[in-house]
């Protein structure tokens, strides 16, 4: 028996198609037995920046409900005083006072280094002009001399 031939079958080419990334879709950070609430000043306080501002839903990956909830929960904790409403003073002026100490020290470095090279290029110019009198005392002794 002869094999009957196929019919040759020509493949479409498909067009190029990008694949589809899979991503793992991130948790909420708030957990499901959290309540957003005024009085929950520890969950309040991690959706806080170090300045005392409100982070964006961007940055804490919190639903549109959720950030609302979140952002009036907040407020109502600084009208109660039981956040603050900037973020502890003290830290930031301690902060404060170091960046202004490593400024006047880098000034104090700057100004001596710029004071040695100041000395560096008057010593040379002493040394030329000291040069050039002794040379000028000499020509004026020899023509004197001469006379």
């Amino acid at each position: 028996m002869e094999n009957p031939k196929r019919p040759l079958i020509i493949k479409k080419k498909r067009p190029f198609r990008k694949k589809k990334r899979s991503f793992r879709r991130r948790l909420s950070p708030i957990k499901p037995g959290d309540q957003i609430d005024f009085t929950n000043t520890s969950l309040l306080n991690q959706f806080i920046s170090q300045q005392g501002k409100i982070l964006s839903r961007k940055v804490t990956r919190l639903t549109l409900k959720q950030q609302r909830l979140m952002t009036i929960a907040i407020k109502q904790a600084r009208i109660l005083s039981l956040l603050p409403f900037v973020s502890d003073e003290k830290q930031f002026q301690k902060k404060q006072k170091q960046k202004k100490e490593f400024q006047k020290k880098q000034k104090k470095e700057f100004q001596k280094k710029q004071k040695k090279e100041f000395q560096r290029t008057k010593s040379t110019a002493r040394t030329t002009n000291e040069k050039q009198t002794k040379s000028n005392d000499r020509t004026t002794d020899l023509r004197t001399r001469k006379k």
